[in-house]
């Protein structure tokens, strides 16, 4: 077999899911826990800060500006949903991408998702100090020394708190995919009731003369103020990883995914709408922290700090603990395929693929505990980009090829909604500086190394075709 054919041979849609039907994984999630991972995923401490970067440039239109990067995400969401409800095996885009577009373009969508996944928890984890600082001083008035709690090269020498809060979240993968399920869906569920209770404390003091002028730099502003925005809708696919998991996964992974969506959504909207209406998008941009200012302006109060801290606290470790995993379910299928070590698929009597779980976490807690990350965090945008690009070609190529397919979901007038999601991801992905274009062709270029290196002489889908 040639170069050219290991490198664009599929795997067949059918066979990845039948491999998918005799997982060793434990199937015990239901509707609700999905969507759970998807909107824990999603709801991370973006909308705590973004408005203070978007709500000047839009002005009060900013509300829109939350509603367009919906639909912008919704373009790709709907792909997801499709293929997810076609092909519901843990792997997420890399299994989409094996299944329509070929061995190395799988490999370099796993590797960008390892990218996305890997650094941007690390990074996460790392903002958790901080908010936990804040809520300690707020409650019990003390905080640990910088020393100790600041990201690495911001005053920090190790960040403790960073390698608690991944720890924390590794230990409750390794309890089992029900049990990390139930503590996702009630983190989940208290960071909403945080934010609903901003919004209702805010709209007591909204005034409409904030909401004029509406749109002070027309449409050029409100599309300024999507691109702001849209970033804080990553992790709608997480539910994705869990096809192996789900009790029904045809039915319940396309409905989680966009009833995830449609609650981001509404929750960013609703919070925008709030925090506006109470004090104005000049006093937002005032803070990075947008929300903890507008409540304090209502309130009079000192309170709001330590509420909104708490939220974020909250956030931060549900998008760690989703996160996490995701990428071990991505390695899972990934390992299954021969292109990562066969130990990495391994499962415990829990059903966790425990060394790929400790592995992970201890890699990531690692990167948060001692490693400068700030200047990385934007890589990780090009990295879930281009696997979403991959999403919305890869839809359409299955839908021409198999039309038959047992589909539980189909994308609406195909193929145009997966092409402007495949504009838009281009579009996003042209306006990132030159330095994420370069941390993001190293990793590439280290991923085809490990891929010609290791993964190619021992994929089974190319031994198996001699």
């Amino acid at each position: 077999m040639s170069y050219a054919q290991q490198f664009t041979r599929v795997k067949p849609a059918e066979r990845i899911s039948d491999e998918g039907a005799h997982t060793p994984l434990k199937r015990t999630l239901g509707l609700l826990p999905l969507v759970a991972l998807s909107v824990g995923a999603t709801l991370g401490t973006g909308i705590f800060v973004v408005l203070a970067d978007a709500a000047p440039t839009a002005g009060p239109a900013v509300v829109v500006s939350f509603v367009l990067a919906g639909l912008a995400a919704l373009c790709s969401a709907l792909s997801y949903a499709e293929l997810a409800g076609s092909v519901p095996v843990s792997g997420s885009a890399y299994s989409y991408a094996y299944a329509t577009l070929g061995e190395l373009v799988a490999w370099i969508c796993g590797w960008c998702l390892l990218l996305e996944y890997g650094v941007s928890v690390a990074a996460v984890a790392v903002g958790w100090g901080g908010y936990l600082n804040e809520f300690l001083r707020g409650t019990l008035g003390v905080a640990l020394p910088d020393a100790l709690s600041a990201p690495p090269g911001e005053g920090g020498v190790v960040n403790v708190p960073a390698v608690v809060v991944v720890l924390l979240a590794t230990w409750v993968l390794m309890l089992g995919v029900r049990e990390s399920g139930r503590v996702t869906t009630i983190t989940t569920l208290l960071k909403i009731a945080v934010l609903v209770f901003f919004v209702v404390v805010a709209l007591t003091a909204f005034r409409t003369s904030n909401m004029v002028p509406f749109a002070p730099a027309g449409v050029a502003g409100i599309s300024a103020g999507a691109s702001a925005v849209f970033f804080s809708f990553i992790g709608f696919d997480a539910a994705s990883t869990a096809g192996e998991e789900a009790r029904n996964p045809k039915r319940d992974l396309p409905r989680a995914i966009m009833i995830s969506l449609l609650v981001v959504t509404a929750v960013y909207v609703l919070v925008a709408f709030a925090a506006v209406g109470a004090v104005g998008p000049a006093k937002l941009g005032e803070s990075e922290a947008s929300l903890a200012t507008a409540l304090e302006v209502v309130t009079g109060q000192g309170w709001p700090a330590t509420l909104l801290a708490l939220g974020a606290v909250l956030a931060i470790a549900t998008v760690v603990l989703t996160v996490l995993y995701g990428q071990t379910r991505i390695l899972v299928s990934m390992s299954r395929d021969g292109l990562v070590p066969a130990k990495l698929a391994q499962v415990n009597r829990r059903s966790v693929p425990g060394f790929n779980t400790l592995l992970v976490g201890g890699v990531v807690a690692l990167l948060a505990a001692v490693v400068p990350l700030s200047d990385l965090t934007d890589a990780t945008s090009i990295g879930t980009l281009v696997a979403f690009g991959i999403v919305n070609i890869g839809v359409v190529v299955l839908r021409y090829r198999k039309p038959d397919l047992d589909r539980s979901f189909r994308t609406p007038l195909m193929p145009w909604v997966p092409l402007i999601g495949v504009a838009l991801c281009v579009y996003l992905v042209l306006g990132l500086d030159a330095f994420t274009w370069a941390v993001f062709g190293v990793w590439m270029l280290v991923g085809l190394v490990v891929y010609f290196a290791y993964g190619m002489p021992r994929s089974k889908l190319n031994r198996a075709a001699g």
